[in-house]
């Protein structure tokens, strides 16, 4: 959510400020604005809408500098307007920050008895203000920025620049995402280390309290207190290919056809294996996985779908008990601690703040084993465990996530067979045709997307519609909701997902002629209990759209449209079925004409409450 990009350099900085917000834009906003000093002093161009607006303004006002901050914001406080948009004024100071500051109305009227005016209905202005006060207590720039940062609460990352001090930025991390990029021609800052490959791939990885000073020639670090601090330059292995769409026509159809090769990089190190190691997860695994009693997977959204299905897995086979909590439920309930669990935490970025706090939750309850399971290896989260499983998924831009899904999924049920592994609960014939079958997911997933043009025909069928429900059972209720998710998030149709058994308890009131119902319907143990499921949607009109196994016995009929997945996958089969779901959301969403990699309302990046 937003994203910051500043720059202090030997060349003007503007180009470098927008294409940083570009590759920003996957993160979610609604208005952009940056701000550059020159010798002609402090410029401000603010736009609300896309990056390409903010670009079209710089480009008509010619405006040029090498020092400036910018800006991608996602409203929290106050609507989408150029007021309310980055970065925020005060005494020649211009500020951009992401996060919420939580005691920004004590702040506000403090300020306002002090004679500062606010223009916006935003807790950011509060920061420029009280940077501008501690100004006229102190003539160093860096010293007034830490003094008034040590007064906010919340979570923030903040960058900051001087009108009477060019070729200077300060910036600040609390609680969000923030890095510097590191190059002989200037130094950078930004969210997101995508931002700055098009000049370093030199990064310092901020920690929480950390506050920077950038300019042309070099940078300190300090904590707020005024103690310097180091930390390692290392470089990025994020390729600036893996960045650009390619011969694909939005992010997601992109990473939806990645999938088959993320699988198959994330499990790379199973390619000539003979056995599934704990050391995966980290050299102490072993000894913290023999001492676990139970397992708490915390997540949300999408990642929190996959410790729903980890779920069955782990208690079918490793027969350890589970629970999954939704991040922000749980950190904030009062709950049952016990020393011997082991918390698992999901995440596709890393900096999700919910499961962030959640983790630290848990810790203060005394619960210190931990593991995470994260697509990002230099995050907050990954920094926060001492296990964890890095998925290789590579970067995923569009909103609606898809291949970090499935790839946390595959680590999940690795731990999964670990878990089983260490009681004895897995035999080496298992073991080994485990391994078979994780070598062969890859494969499997590439057949799975040759179904897209059927796919694309039911599309066309749905476009139409405003509701839809979703069914499955068992491992693949999870899978149901997953796909529910991914319709009303590209193509804001109304979508539910409900276990098939509870149809008669209150979804079949709905169910009509133009209710289409979507069935997940592997050929599993409870395949006879769906089909009377079905049976039930059939008899009151309902119109049926089934994926099923290769060997379902299930037949196509007036009112039930089916499709068959190539191959029945086991345990796996979660892993196939979320796929075909995934393509009916992109394809509806381009029929109805919706915004399918940044859809409205959302951010990919969830880095505040």
């Amino acid at each position: 959510m937003c994203g910051i990009v500043a720059a202090v350099a030997d060349r003007n900085i503007v180009s470098v400020l927008l294409e940083g917000l570009r590759r920003l834009e996957y993160r979610g906003y609604d208005s952009a604005g940056l701000a550059l000093v020159n010798e002609t002093g402090l410029h401000r161009l603010r736009a609300v809408g896309r990056v390409a607006e903010l670009a079209a303004q710089a480009e008509e006002s010619l405006v040029a500098g090498e020092t400036g901050v910018a800006h991608t914001r996602w409203a929290t406080h106050g609507a989408p307007c150029e007021r309310n948009a980055h970065p925020h004024i005060s005494k020649g100071l211009a500020v951009v920050h992401n996060g919420i500051i939580e005691n920004h109305e004590a702040l506000r009227q403090r300020l306002k008895e002090d004679g500062y005016v606010f223009t916006s209905e935003t807790d950011t202005e509060v920061v420029a203000h009280l940077i501008a006060a501690e100004l006229e207590k102190t003539v160093d720039f860096f010293s007034a920025v830490r003094a008034a940062i040590a007064q906010l609460q919340g979570a923030y990352a903040i960058a900051v620049l001087r009108e009477s001090e060019p070729g200077r930025v300060i910036v600040a991390r609390e609680g969000s995402p923030l890095l510097l990029g590191v190059s002989p021609g200037g130094n950078y800052a930004a969210s997101d280390a995508s931002a700055l490959l098009q000049v370093t791939r030199r990064i310092v990885y901020l920690e929480n309290g950390d506050c920077a000073e950038l300019t042309r020639t070099g940078y300190r670090i300090t904590r707020v207190d005024g103690t310097p601090v180091i930390h390692p330059e290392v470089e990025s292995h994020l390729s600036a290919d893996a960045v650009e769409l390619g011969q694909y026509r939005h992010y997601m159809q992109k990473e939806i056809f990645e999938q088959p090769v993320a699988l198959s990089n994330t499990l790379e190190m199973l390619s000539t294996a003979r056995s599934i190691q704990p050391g995966l997860f980290g050299a102490d695994c072993e000894a913290v996985l023999r001492d676990i009693r139970q397992v708490l997977i915390v997540a949300c959204g999408t990642s929190y779908h996959a410790g729903m299905v980890a779920r069955y897995w782990i208690e079918a086979l490793a027969g350890i008990p589970c629970n999954v909590e939704v991040a922000s439920e749980y950190r904030y309930r009062e709950s049952v601690a016990d020393p011997q669990t082991l918390v698992v935490t999901l995440s596709q970025s890393g900096e999700t703040a919910d499961t962030l706090a959640a983790l630290q939750h848990a810790k203060s309850l005394g619960m210190k084993h931990t593991l995470c399971i994260c697509n990002v290896p230099e995050s907050s989260l990954v920094r926060e465990n001492a296990l964890r499983f890095i998925t290789r998924a590579g970067p995923e831009i569009g909103v609606a996530s898809t291949k970090a899904f499935t790839t946390q999924l595959a680590a999940l049920y690795l731990l999964t067979l670990i878990l089983a592994k260490l009681r004895g609960r897995l035999s080496p014939e298992t073991e080994a045709a485990e391994l078979q079958h994780l070598r062969h997911l890859p494969i499997a997933v590439a057949r799975v997307l040759e179904l897209e043009p059927q796919i694309r025909v039911w599309a066309e069928r749905f476009a139409g519609k405003q509701d839809a429900l979703f069914l499955g059972r068992g491992r693949h209720y999870p899978i149901a909701l997953e796909g529910a998710l991914k319709l009303k998030e590209i193509t804001y149709i109304h979508a539910e997902a409900y276990p098939a058994g509870e149809l008669k308890h209150g979804p079949l009131a709905l169910v009509d002629k133009d209710m289409p119902v979507i069935a997940v319907a592997p050929n599993d143990v409870l395949l006879e209990k769906l089909k009377s499921n079905l049976q039930e949607v059939r008899a009151r009109g309902g119109e049926l759209y089934v994926f099923a196994d290769s060997d379902s016995e299930i037949s196509m009929s007036e009112g039930m449209h089916l499709l068959r997945l190539p191959e029945h996958y086991g345990q796996l089969s979660a892993l196939l079925h979320v796929v075909p779901l995934q393509l009916l959301a992109y394809h509806v969403a381009l029929v109805r004409g919706t915004d399918v990699d940044k859809p409205r309302n959302l951010a990919k990046s969830v880095t505040v409450e």
